[in-house]
């Protein structure tokens, strides 16, 4: 097998390390492997590549999309980011909690997040790379967001002094812990 999956403290995340090889060359690896991905129990589709390109500070989320949820890889391409997933799924243990990861390049680790998260970057460098596989597509009305800096799910940015944050980014509302959410298999609930 070309990778590592370890779970997270959150039922459905995983850290997801490659095997790299490497010499005086440079490197290789896998990024993804479907067959690798379903020995795992992760028998997810992909459908859509996504990349941008952030400064240092730059601050995007907490993002999700609420009939169309997306189950995403993310990745550092270049650079360092803290990754973020905060668990919606209303009936879940962990309902409301959040766990954060730092994507190395270097390291070339992955985070799987399953649908039914919101989830948000911290850029760590001067600037990164970031990509991310979804498993549906993009659909710009049906987003949804939480404050990055909720005090009821309390993230710990690493920089939460210094965010760099869209207008959209800052315009977020609060949790609400009796509010519109998934359940517990991530499917959007009106």
């Amino acid at each position: 097998m070309a990778f590592e999956f370890k779970k997270c403290p959150i039922e459905g995340l995983y850290e997801v390390l490659p095997k790299v090889f490497g010499d005086q060359r440079g490197y290789f690896f896998e990024v993804y492997s479907q067959k690798d991905f379903e020995a795992a129990g992760l028998t997810m589709i992909f459908v859509q590549d996504n990349q941008s390109s952030s400064a240092k500070n730059v601050l995007r989320g907490l993002h999700f999309q609420k009939h169309f949820p997306q189950g995403k890889l993310v990745r550092a391409v270049s650079g360092k980011v803290f990754d973020v997933a905060v668990d919606l799924r209303n009936g879940s243990p962990t309902f409301g909690k959040w766990h954060g990861i730092i994507l190395d390049a270097e390291k070339q680790n992955q985070f799987y997040i399953p649908q039914g998260f919101a989830h948000g970057f911290q850029v760590l460098t001067d600037s990164a790379v970031f990509a991310y596989k979804c498993t549906d597509f993009y659909h710009p009305e049906d987003e949804g967001g939480i404050m990055w800096n909720d005090p009821t799910i309390g993230v710990q940015w690493p920089n939460a002094s210094l965010p760099v944050l869209s207008q959209k980014d800052r315009s977020h509302p609060a949790f609400v812990p009796n509010g519109m959410y998934f359940d517990i298999n991530g499917v959007w609930k009106d």
